[in-house]
């Protein structure tokens, strides 16, 4: 939705309840776009922008090494001391 700045003077509220409910409205000065109110929680997202940048290793999710298991979980015969 465009509305002159005239438009949005007076019913600023209106244009609120509006925005708030996830609506973009754009004010114009002499029938020019000059900015967007836009909802404080919009976000943008832009998915797959690192498409082709990323290499995930075939085995990413393969089970650890016992010996990487035994140290996170505190089995015995780990021991983060420096010898």
């Amino acid at each position: 939705m465009i509305i002159n700045t005239h438009e949005a003077k007076t019913q600023l509220l209106k244009l609120l309840d509006r925005v708030s409910s996830g609506e973009e409205i754009i004010i114009a000065k002499s029938g020019k776009p000059v900015t967007k109110l836009v909802p404080c929680g919009a976000k943008t997202v832009t998915l797959g922008f690192l498409e082709g940048q990323l290499r995930v290793s075939d085995d990413f999710d393969a089970p650890l090494p016992n010996d990487i298991l035994d140290g996170f979980y505190g089995h015995p015969g780990f021991s983060d001391e420096k010898t």
